[in-house]
């Protein structure tokens, strides 16, 4: 039987990129359909699960079908483009450069190259798949001549259910009697962490002076992520600014459902899984309109044309004051998640890679 298999520059766990690929690996499996994921890089928690792309030479069967998921440069690209089998492109958006050109000249270089490699991938591509119109659109135009989009198939619906130890000490912790911010997100410079916690210094300067903030994500650019402390610091911030990081799924759900509020100011967003994740749990959100931002909420948030701290700040205070407005962005959060009908994604996903048997990239 001709196999379906992955590729990806490393897999992580705990990761939106790595979940994904393990996800599809598990449905095409689960379908009976031949599945492994290959690797350029190994990670020594997942090693087990992969093997090294260019074994995939003497692994290669007839009418195999290959799925890249591409998120930035990898020597894997090259070589895909260039294979003859059927090739689907399962994007995941490539972070433009300009956002850490100022901090780190190594990873603007990476993500130029991954530019390039998309622009020689995308025409050879029998199928693009993008997780929102957004993505799809990036798709289009590096030349890719079919796309589909279909959400990300490994966010749990309904929610996991909060670590109940850790949700009791985070609803009981004195750290004020202020609004509880949370930021969920990778610290990287897209992100915008350092706007959110402007906003929060105007909060706390004038309607709520017990705001607090946490931010939930690994440090994936460590002087950016350095940064961030220093500026926290610099405010006054220290005690009202938190950072977390290696959280277990039930715990980062404690996170969730103690939060009053998810404040999300990030500038390129290819989806956006922190939404989805907060619509799940009933957490009201304020967001920056960018990239996937409004298409994802669909009208079940407060969003914003500019992230100037004053209007995040009176954004986030107008919500606290307005109960019934929470109250209807949480219902809205809970039809909208429903809508998007995510646990159907992971079958459409095999679906829509299953049906380029026969084409070569030049239909739609």
């Amino acid at each position: 039987m001709k196999g379906i298999h992955l590729f990806v520059p490393m897999l992580h766990r705990h990761d939106a990129v790595g979940e994904h690929t393990r996800s599809l690996r598990d449905l095409l499996v689960a379908s009976g359909v031949p599945s492994r994921i290959y690797t350029e890089i190994p990670d020594p928690a997942t090693s087990h699960e992969t093997r090294p792309y260019r074994e995939y030479e003497a692994d290669a069967e007839p009418g195999d079908i290959l799925v890249y998921q591409f998120a930035t440069r990898s020597l894997m690209a090259d070589w895909l483009t260039a294979r003859d089998e059927l090739l689907v492109i399962n994007y995941h958006s490539i972070t433009p450069p300009r956002y850490f050109e100022s901090w780190n000249n190594g990873i603007a270089r990476l993500q130029v190259g991954a530019q390039h490699e998309l622009s020689l991938m995308a025409p050879r591509a029998a199928l693009g798949v993008a997780v929102s119109e957004f993505d799809a659109e990036e798709l289009r135009q590096a030349g890719c001549a079919r796309t589909t989009v279909i959400p990300v198939a490994n966010v749990a619906v309904p929610p996991v259910e909060p670590d109940p130890v850790m949700l009791d000490r985070l609803r009981h912790q004195s750290r004020g009697d202020g609004a509880r911010w949370l930021s969920v997100g990778r610290l990287v410079p897209n992100k915008s962490h350092q706007h959110t916690i402007a906003a929060l210094f105007v909060a706390r300067a004038s309607a709520d002076p017990g705001a607090t903030l946490t931010i939930v994500g690994p440090p994936s650019e460590t002087s950016y992520a350095a940064a961030l402390r220093r500026f926290a610091g610099s405010l006054g911030l220290a005690d009202a600014v938190g950072f977390v990081s290696g959280l277990r799924d039930a715990e980062l759900a404690a996170y969730y459902r103690a939060a009053d509020v998810l404040v999300m100011l990030s500038e390129h967003e290819g989806f956006g899984v922190p939404l989805v994740e907060a619509m799940a749990h009933g957490l009201p959100i304020v967001a920056y309109d960018a990239g996937a931002v409004r298409e994802v909420l669909d009208g079940a948030g407060v969003l914003l044309d500019h992230k100037g701290p004053r209007r995040v700040a009176q954004a986030v205070t107008d919500l606290m004051s307005n109960p019934a407005e929470r109250e209807r962005l949480a219902d809205a959060g809970h039809r909208r998640v429903a809508d998007m009908d995510l646990n159907e994604a992971g079958k459409l996903l095999v679906e829509a890679v299953q049906s380029v048997v026969g084409a070569r990239g030049t239909t739609d």
